[in-house]
């Protein structure tokens, strides 16, 4: 075959692999998914604080993360558990997918019919209705995750991850920015609050979900799914998943119990210094966190051993996914790809922590970083998830893993340029484009990297455990990045941040020869 027929073969390839049906599903599927992260926190911080909220009282909402954070505890029950009426219709991918999309909506509308004005129970309505949002829309990616690894084969997965990827990101913009349009449209501002106006907006975002739940009803249920059997009774799974509600009632009890001995602690600990306050106030909480959860722990330990819970079932479903990937790959490999999974995202996510902050302390307006990192940065991230995916079905995972981590480190030194500079849009903007290409690329890379790593029988747990370890030691080391930048300034802050990215480049070396072996 000539080299022109080759090429004109590659450019029909390609194109069959961009209009793949499941390539542009995973396009709306990601859009979904997108839509309610910043109706927990940016937009409805936005709201609170319009509507005259403390700071402090906003805080509260933080539990809403704890859906994202720690899904992979509640992931079995989306693998093993069937529901009534809709896996028999749907299948087992999206029947989960349509009744998480729901929920979505519920705990939007419900967000949306709660005046933050009313006092503190009104409050205390608005944060459970967040943590709902938060747990059901953990549970939408876990499925989402699960069905896109599930429908192709593992050549294709960068392609469905870069298509996810910008679905994602289009999401959270009409999410965020999209959100605040349609709040000021309808006569809401600082100035003058209009509770109406918050609660129209909530309710579009509601309706925008349709979305998912159109595409959920469209698409076919992935061939691995279809004659997967549910081996247990329905006592059996109603009885794992009240065990489920039960340990999470223990958690949520010992937490909120503690919350006076934490505070005691901290004020006997701390002493005068305010580094001693972050430190001490960070050791209390995550030893609360673990306390907690271990009781947690305990209690469903003591219920499978009382015959509660089948001592099989949850054996299958908690234990079997883990023992599965370190038997797959061997304890020293599967440690090496653990670290790995843990660290990748380590540069770009300790200083992302900082630079809303950077951005103002540089002196540029707030309207200046909506348009350029948000608008244009999403612009960029885009095409760089578009050229991720092209290029990691070209030349494989690792190598472009590879690439991804050396430029993400890289783009890390622009931002010493760009403070430097100061108050320059120019760099600004150059500084902005590199990173987010550079981010669109590594993050498709990486997401494909991480479903090469599921096996097909426990896909939505294993995926769960990877995505949730991949954000956790980035994000409590970037609990310390402003500390660092009063330290030691913004430039060597930088600085550090890229050197982050060194020894992640020695792990994706040693886990691609390993890989080759």
């Amino acid at each position: 075959m000539s080299e022109k027929s080759e090429a004109g073969s590659g450019k029909i390839n390609m194109l069959r692999v961009w209009t793949h049906p499941r390539v542009l599903t995973m396009l709306f599927l990601g859009f979904s998914a997108g839509v309610p992260i910043l109706l927990i926190f940016s937009t409805l911080s936005v709201w609170l604080r319009e509507a005259g909220v403390s700071r402090s009282a906003v805080t509260f909402f933080s539990w809403a993360a704890l859906g994202y954070s720690f899904k992979f505890i509640w992931a079995p029950l989306v693998d093993k558990l069937p529901l009534p009426f809709l896996t028999k219709m749907f299948g087992r991918r999206r029947s989960w997918m349509l009744l998480s999309q729901f929920s979505v909506m519920v705990a939007i509308v419900w967000m949306g019919l709660t005046d933050p004005t009313q006092g503190e129970g009104s409050l205390v309505m608005m944060a459970l209705a967040a943590v709902f949002l938060g747990f059901s829309s953990a549970t939408q990616d876990i499925v989402i995750d699960a069905y896109r690894i599930e429908s192709v084969e593992e050549s294709m997965q960068a392609m469905l991850a870069s298509t996810y990827v910008a679905g994602y990101r289009i999401g959270m913009l009409v999410a965020g920015a999209g959100s605040l349009y349609i709040a000021s449209w309808f006569g809401t501002s600082r100035e003058l609050y209009v509770g109406s106006a918050w609660s129209m907006t909530y309710f579009v975002m509601a309706a925008v979900m349709l979305v998912g739940v159109v595409t959920t009803c469209i698409i076919s249920e992935p061939e691995a799914t279809r004659s997967t059997p549910y081996q247990y009774s329905a006592g059996q799974y109603f009885r794992l998943f009240f065990l489920f509600v039960l340990a999470a009632a223990v958690f949520a009890a010992c937490f909120f119990m503690t919350e006076q001995l934490a505070a005691w602690l901290k004020d006997q600990f701390a002493g005068g210094s305010k580094g001693n306050v972050r430190l001490i106030s960070f050791c209390v909480e995550t030893v609360r966190l673990f306390f907690a959860l271990g009781m947690a722990a305990c209690c469903s330990l003591v219920c499978v051993k009382a015959g509660f819970a089948d001592r099989e079932m949850v054996q299958e479903s908690y234990v079997a996914p883990v023992k599965d990937f370190f038997v797959r790959y061997g304890a020293k490999t599967a440690i090496l790809l653990l670290l790995l999974v843990g660290f990748y995202r380590v540069s770009d996510i300790v200083l992302g922590v900082v630079s809303n902050v950077f951005y103002l302390d540089m002196g540029f307006s707030k309207n200046v970083i909506a348009t350029v990192t948000k608008t244009f940065g999403l612009g960029m991230t885009l095409v760089g998830g578009f050229v991720g995916g092209l290029l990691t079905v070209r030349y494989g995972v690792y190598r472009i893993l590879f690439v991804g981590g050396i430029l993400a480190s890289a783009t890390n030194l622009l931002f010493m340029l760009l403070a430097a500079s100061g108050n320059d849009i120019t760099m600004l903007a150059v500084v902005i484009g590199a990173d987010n290409l550079c981010a669109g690329l590594a993050s498709t890379a990486f997401i494909a990297f991480l479903s090469s790593l599921t096996n097909i029988s426990f896909t939505a747990v294993q995926y769960a455990l990877f995505s949730s370890l991949m954000t956790l030691f980035p994000k409590l080391i970037g609990g310390y990045s402003g500390t660092a930048v009063s330290t030691f300034g913004y430039e060597s802050f930088f600085l550090m941040t890229a050197v982050m990215g060194i020894p992640v480049l020695i792990l994706i070396w040693f886990a691609g020869k390993l890989a080759q072996e």
